[in-house]
């Protein structure tokens, strides 16, 4: 498995191809591969300068990408932008500074279809969690098979403090959680 800090701009164009590839494929066909495309690559060129910024990348036998995480360590005080609001809506103030603030945050995870059922996506968050034990991740309300795939890894959701939203949140399974 190859592990990049801020080099992962080197294979930023193979990255972002592979993104494309897994999320613009169902449940997220609605998304426009162009658009995606650019969007991620914006982001990445900024994602690639945060603080701990880590991507780990597993490649096929012929090369490809065949399943990538990155991240970062989530800084205080926590964001509102992006889907931030909605998990602190969700999970409370308390909860967020308690569980998230200082976590490795799993800003992407995807496994490409041809290494779908192999145990990569286990493996690579568990890679990502390694040195970073406490971590936590966001997932679509209507990616199903995503959200028992976290839970049937041991991935927990915390108690919901607020409204329900289109997320749901995931802290690693080592995190104690309060009820």
């Amino acid at each position: 498995m190859e592990s990049h800090g801020a080099g992962v701009l080197e294979i930023a164009d193979e990255l972002t191809e592979a993104y494309v590839e897994v999320f613009t494929a169902p449940p997220w066909q609605h998304r426009d591969p162009d658009e995606t495309r650019v969007a991620f690559r914006q982001r990445l060129q900024g994602d690639a300068r945060r603080d701990g910024f880590q991507a780990w990348v597993e490649r096929s036998d012929d090369g490809r990408i065949a399943g990538f995480v990155t991240g970062w360590i989530t800084p205080a005080p926590f964001r509102t932008d992006r889907s931030y609001g909605s998990v602190q809506k969700r999970l409370g103030p308390e909860q967020v500074e308690e569980l998230l603030v200082g976590a490795f945050e799993i800003d992407e995870l995807g496994v490409l279809a041809h290494a779908r059922g192999t145990g990569l996506g286990r493996r690579l968050l568990e890679t990502a969690t390694q040195e970073q034990p406490r971590a936590w991740l966001l997932a679509w309300n209507q990616n199903h098979d995503t959200l028992a795939f976290y839970r049937r890894i041991g991935w927990q959701e915390p108690p919901v403090r607020g409204p329900e939203t289109d997320i749901v949140v995931f802290v690693s399974p080592n995190q104690p959680l309060r009820g």
